[in-house]
């Protein structure tokens, strides 16, 4: 392979690893059924995988029907010190979490969040990609 081919090559495989998708951090609380009527489908039944976006990630409703894939990082210092359950979850925003009540970037409903996190630690650190 010539120099310049090499050269190439290495420039694209640099490119590629550069372009990783970037997870966003925030924290994560659920909340508890009933989980309709919604802020985004009114009394449609989107199942349990579902979530509600703070204010930060609300955009006025552009939020609704996002998939964001949301992984435990860690405790927040209250509750249980070691929460992460080691998995993700995929859920769809389906409402909208107000603040001042809203505690943080994403309410996951209590499915989901058990999936990742022991619920007894009430509020976690997470990451999380829109997928």
């Amino acid at each position: 392979m010539s120099p310049g081919m090499r050269i190439l090559m290495m420039a694209g495989i640099a490119l590629c690893l550069t372009t990783v998708a970037y997870a966003a951090q925030g924290t994560a609380t659920f909340y508890t059924p009933p989980y309709v009527p919604s802020s985004c489908y009114g009394f449609q039944n989107k199942g349990v995988m579902i979530a509600a976006a703070s204010e930060a990630l609300w955009g006025n409703k552009a939020a609704c029907g996002r998939k964001y894939r949301i992984t435990c990082i860690g405790g927040t210092n209250q509750g249980v010190t070691n929460p992460c359950k080691g998995t993700s979850v995929v859920v769809t925003i389906v409402d909208y979490c107000p603040p001042p009540g809203c505690k943080a970037t994403i309410d996951l409903s209590r499915e989901a969040f058990t999936q990742i996190a022991n619920p007894d630690a009430g509020k976690i650190r997470i990451q999380y990609t829109q997928v």
